[in-house]
C-alpha cells in the first residue's frame, strides 16, 4: 500500500447555503473567502483501532524481521509511543479502564470478563462521549470485551458471526476438536484460505463498507475497530505463515524466571494450557515453542493486512486528511520470556505495548520515549478531537507530546496486575504485592538502563533499601485516591 499521507485539515463547512458576489472576479474571490471563513470548522473523524494482545512486535518498533508495512506506514505518519504501558494486562479489565478513563483499583477492573457496566456503572465512556458531543458511534469487533458492555453508547455495534466458536477454526479437524471435547481446539491453525474467512478479515470488510456510508453524513464519526489477533489460536491464513522461514525463528535467551525474582512474579500460563495440543503441566518443548512464535508472527502479518485494507480506503475516498487515527494493543504478551506465555503479569513484556497516533494537524514521523499510559488516551481524543474533558478522568492528554517528543512529560505511571501494583519510572520498575496499603508480602525491582529483559530482581539487595521506601512511597501516592476503597 501507499503510505497514509497527512493532509491539511478540512475547513470546507456542511450544511451552508453557496452564495457569491459577482460584481467583479475580484469580489467574487473576496466572497468565497469570506463565505469559507463564515462556514464552520467539520470535526475531525476519529479512527480508533484496538489490537487484541499486540505487543510492540512490529517492524516500526525495531524487530525488524516481522512483516508489517501498513502500520509501519500509519507510524512514519503519526507519532509513534516507545514506553506506552496499560494500566492493567488482560482484556476486559484494560479496555474498561481506558474506555472509562479510570484507573484500576484493588477491587476494580480485575480480569478479562470485567463490564464496565456493572463496575463504573455512572461513568461516561468514551464512545459515549463522542456520541454527547454529534458523533455517529460504531463499534465493530472487540471493542470493548463484551459486545453488551455499554451498547447505549453506540449507534451501530456489530461483531462478525463464526464458524463454530469464538476461536473460529476453519480447518474441520480443528473445528471437531474444538467442540467435541472438555479441552479447546489447537493452539495455531495454517489454513488455506481468504483474509475473509477469519474474523478479522471480515471486520476489514465491514469498515470498508462503513467508510463508503460515513462519507456521505454530515456529523463525524467515531468508528472503532477491535481486531482479534494475534490473540490465541495463532489462526491466520497460510500466506502470512509463509513470509517467516521456521528455521529462522528466535526462540528467547531469558527462558527462565529472573535472578531473585519472588513466586508471585510466575504465572502458569493457564491461558495457553487451555489448548489441546498445548501440554497441561511443565513447558513446551523448543519446536513447539518455535511454532507458537511463528503463529503470533503470522498473525501479526494477518491483522496488519486487514488494517491496511482501511487505512488505504479511508485514503482513497479522501477521508484521512480530517481523521485522526489511533492504533493501539491493549496490552504486551509473553513470547517464552521468563518461561512465560501470555500476559497476566507485572513484568515489561506484558505491560508494554504498541501505541501509534496519527493527527492530520501535527506532523508525523516522530517517536517519543515519553511515559505515557492507557488512561491517558480518553483525555488525548478528547483534546484532538476539540471536546471538553470529563472531570472523572485519571489521565493526562498526552496531545503536547505528540507536538513536541523530546519535552518533559510525566515521570511516572502506575500497573497492576491484581494484588502486585507496579510503579514505572524513566529508569525503574517496582512492583510490590499487597494485600492492603500496609501489608506487603513480595517485592520486585529493575533497573531498565542496565537490564531492560528484567533478568535479575534487585529489589533486596541492601543497598538499594532507602531507594525501595522511596519507590514505595512514590507508587502509593500515585496509584489513585480510590485505590484502597
Amino acid at each position: 500500500m501507499e503510505p497514509h499521507r497527512i493532509f491539511l485539515k478540512n475547513t470546507i463547512g456542511i450544511g451552508l447555503p453557496a452564495f457569491f458576489v459577482a460584481a467583479s472576479m475580484g469580489s467574487c474571490q473576496t466572497g468565497q473567502q469570506e463565505q469559507k471563513a463564515e462556514q464552520p470548522e467539520k470535526k475531525k473523524n476519529v479512527l480508533f483501532i484496538v489490537v487484541d494482545d499486540l505487543r510492540p512486535e512490529l517492524n516500526c518498533y525495531g524487530k525488524k524481521q516481522i512483516h508489517s508495512p501498513n502500520i509501519d506506514a500509519l507510524a512514519s505518519d503519526g507519532v509513534l509511543f516507545q514506553r506506552a504501558y496499560c494500566n492493567i494486562p488482560v482484556s476486559g479489565a484494560s479496555r474498561a479502564s481506558l474506555l472509562t478513563g479510570l484507573r484500576p483499583t484493588r477491587d476494580r477492573f480485575l480480569h478479562y470478563y470485567t463490564w464496565a457496566d456493572s463496575t463504573a456503572p455512572n461513568v461516561t465512556c468514551l464512545s459515549q462521549h463522542f456520541k454527547n458531543n454529534g458523533y455517529y458511534t460504531l463499534s465493530r469487533g472487540k471493542v470493548f470485551h463484551h459486545m453488551e458492555d455499554r451498547s447505549e453508547s453506540w449507534d451501530e455495534n456489530w461483531r462478525p458471526p463464526t464458524s463454530s466458536s469464538w476461536r473460529d477454526y476453519k480447518l474441520p479437524e480443528n473445528i471437531r476438536m474444538d467442540t467435541s471435547g472438555s479441552r479447546r481446539g489447537p493452539a495455531w491453525e495454517n489454513a488455506d484460505v481468504p483474509d475473509s474467512a477469519y474474523q478479522d478479515g471480515k471486520i476489514a470488510n465491514r469498515a470498508i463498507t462503513d467508510l463508503n456510508k460515513l462519507k456521505e453524513k454530515d456529523s463525524p464519526f467515531f468508528l472503532a475497530l477491535g481486531f482479534f489477533k494475534p490473540h490465541l489460536p495463532f489462526n491466520a491464513p497460510a500466506k502470512y505463515w509463509e513470509k517467516y522461514d521456521p528455521e529462522k525463528v528466535r526462540l528467547p535467551s531469558n527462558d527462565y524466571k529472573p535472578i531473585d525474582a519472588p513466586d508471585e512474579a510466575m504465572h502458569n500460563w493457564g491461558e495457553l494450557r487451555n489448548y489441546g495440543n498445548i501440554p497441561q503441566k511443565g513447558p513446551v518443548n523448543d519446536a513447539k515453542a518455535r511454532t507458537l512464535i511463528h503463529g503470533y508472527h503470522a498473525c501479526v502479518s494477518y491483522v496488519d493486512a486487514q488494517i491496511g485494507k482501511v487505512l488505504d480506503e479511508l485514503e482513497r475516498l479522501g477521508m484521512a486528511e480530517n481523521t485522526t487515527v489511533i492504533l493501539f494493543g491493549d496490552h504486551g504478551w509473553n513470547l517464552r520470556e521468563h518461561g512465560l506465555w501470555c500476559k497476566h503479569c507485572n513484568f515489561r513484556t506484558s505491560l508494554r505495548s504498541a501505541l501509534i497516533v496519527s493527527d492530520p494537524d501535527i506532523e508525523g514521523g516522530k517517536q517519543t520515549d515519553a511515559l505515557v499510559e492507557y488512561v491517558d488516551i480518553y483525555p488525548t481524543l478528547c483534546d484532538l478531537s476539540g471536546l471538553p474533558q470529563p472531570g472523572h478522568l485519571a489521565g493526562n492528554s498526552f496531545v503536547p507530546v505528540m507536538k513536541n517528543p523530546n519535552m518533559e512529560w510525566k515521570d511516572r505511571l502506575v500497573c497492576k496486575w491484581y494484588d502486585g501494583v507496579s510503579l514505572k519510572t524513566d529508569k525503574y520498575l517496582y512492583t510490590e504485592w499487597s494485600s492492603s496499603d500496609t501489608a506487603i508480602y513480595e517485592r520486585m525491582l529493575y533497573n531498565h538502563r542496565v537490564d531492560i529483559r528484567e533478568n535479575k530482581n534487585i529489589a533486596e539487595m541492601p543497598q538499594n533499601r532507602e531507594l525501595i521506601e522511596e519507590l514505595s512511597e512514590e507508587l502509593h501516592e500515585n496509584w489513585g485516591e480510590d485505590f484502597n476503597e
